[in-house]
């Protein structure tokens, strides 16, 4: 038998303690070999006072262990309390999260019978930093941030997961004709990372068109790779559209840790009844096993559940008596995939798993940041936002054109990205968010940060009210900002 290996396990709230037992008392019947390790997360922390939603001495365990099980958690409602997954894949820079969303025609319900897609998410950046502020009385704003070492990571992992698991395409979905700076960054690395994997077919969709058509044909993509926030949004799609949320595990892959877990909720409501599909969990912890290279257990879990599931032992929330024979409970679903260890099924595709070398081998070993040159970055100028909502657009450029420093000039006022003066239109609609741009009067010319501070003190003289600065720069004579619309 291998020597175990320590995790940490959370069983979480709501149906979490009930498919963490299940999903334990299979992986306990399949040979796992494991050393548990157990904390408390979730609602208990949070009422404990831990906004986070985890104990500080749980931060040990998981450092330790660099390996956790965890089953869904409740957030209380209320301000004040931040997502507790999103806190422990950032401390813990788990920055890939990969979701297998697969179809099992007939035995669950799918309108994408041959539907195999595995969705790779940035983990850790985007507009989940989670940087908010609210700026003026009507508008509030949300800082995306998107970096090249945080696009590198992920779209390399992209591709070493579709090299080790025998992909042959991986798909970039961005929205770079719209965010062409941050968007655009993700797209050029992807670009420049794909030219590396010349065995693998490699495309980009916008991420609009692209949502549609992994709606409407999955069987179009294979490996997916995106940014933050689309990835949240459509890993869920891409598991409703497989068959159900509920049957969808997730890994979060960092470095120096990794946490596996179901894609759904605690579903209180259902709650201590014994209803609870303990398989987007397990699943997870399917994939928990490879990664700490039991892959053998992995198999054997993994094809004794796809034969239950064949077999027609169905919990509630997937049981149709058109293909279905038994509804059962979480345990008694748990033993009938316990009593099928060593099965394989027979109509749905049968599943293996590549057994790493040692237990330490991960896909992130392969992870190199590149590096780059330093570029020349030069100040060229300021975006001054105000909060103001005392008359017109050409109010504002009037007032404020008279502020100007030497060596700086007003060449632009905008309201939500759209340019308001000089020269705007009547049908513009304004809020109380304005952005005042100067650039150096200079043609290609530089400013100081002293003259920035100068312009400040003018602007606060005056009575109005800035709210926060952006500095202008090149990068090697290439504008690092965007230009507005209109």
């Amino acid at each position: 038998m291998p020597k175990s290996v320590p995790i940490t396990v959370a069983h979480g709230d709501g149906i979490g303690p009930e498919i963490m037992d299940a999903t334990l008392t299979i992986l306990k019947g399949a040979g796992a070999s494991l050393d548990i390790e157990t904390i408390v997360i979730g609602e208990k922390a949070y009422l404990a006072g831990n906004t986070a939603g985890i104990e500080p001495s749980a931060w040990e365990s998981l450092r330790r262990t660099k390996v956790f099980l965890k089953a869904p958690i409740t957030t209380p409602q209320g301000g004040g309390f931040k997502s507790m997954n999103v806190t422990v894949r950032k401390a813990l820079g788990l920055y890939a999260n990969v979701r297998p969303c697969v179809s099992y025609h007939p035995f669950v319900e799918t309108k994408h019978p041959s539907m195999d897609v595995v969705i790779v998410r940035e983990n850790e950046e985007d507009l989940y930093a989670g940087i908010e502020h609210r700026q003026t009385d009507q508008v509030f704003q949300c800082l995306k941030l998107i970096s090249r070492p945080g696009c590198e990571k992920i779209v390399r992992y992209a591709f070493e997961y579709a090299r080790l698991n025998n992909r042959k395409k991986v798909t970039c979905f961005t929205k770079d004709n719209i965010m062409k700076m941050t968007d655009g960054l993700f797209h050029k690395v992807f670009d420049e990372i794909a030219a590396e994997y010349t065995e693998i077919e490699n495309e980009h969709w916008i991420v609009d068109i692209g949502a549609a058509k992994l709606a409407d044909t999955p069987t179009t993509f294979d490996v997916i790779v995106m940014p933050n926030l689309y990835g949240d949004i459509l890993s869920d799609v891409a598991a409703q559209i497989a068959g159900s949320v509920g049957l969808a595990g997730s890994a979060n892959i960092g470095t120096h840790a990794a946490m596996f877990e179901a894609i759904h909720g605690s579903a209180p409501r259902r709650a201590g009844q014994n209803l609870a599909n303990p398989s987007g969990l397990l699943l997870g912890a399917v994939m928990m096993l490879v990664h700490i290279g039991q892959a053998d257990v992995a198999e054997r879990v993994h094809n004794a559940w796809l034969r239950t599931i064949e077999d027609g032992i169905h919990t509630y929330d997937v049981y149709d008596e058109r293909v279905s024979k038994k509804k059962v409970g979480t345990r008694e679903f748990a033993q009938a995939v316990v009593g099928r260890i060593g099965q394989k099924p027979q109509q749905l595709k049968v599943v293996s798993y590549k057994a790493a070398k040692n237990a330490d081998e991960s896909l992130t070993d392969t992870v190199f940041i590149t590096e780059e040159s330093g570029a020349k970055k030069e100040l060229v100028g300021v975006d001054v936002f105000l909060d103001w909502s005392k008359g017109t657009p050409g109010d504002l450029g009037e007032g404020i054109s008279s502020l100007v420093v030497d060596g700086l000039k007003l060449a632009m006022i905008s309201n939500r990205g759209t340019k308001v003066w000089p020269e705007g239109f009547p049908e513009t609609f304004n809020t109380d968010h304005w952005r005042c741009r100067f650039l150096s009067s200079a043609d290609g010319g530089t400013v100081t940060h002293q003259q920035i501070v100068t312009l400040l003190q003018r602007v606060s003289e005056a009575g109005f009210d800035f709210i926060k600065i952006e500095n202008l720069c090149n990068f090697d004579g290439r504008p690092g900002y965007s230009l507005d619309q209109g």
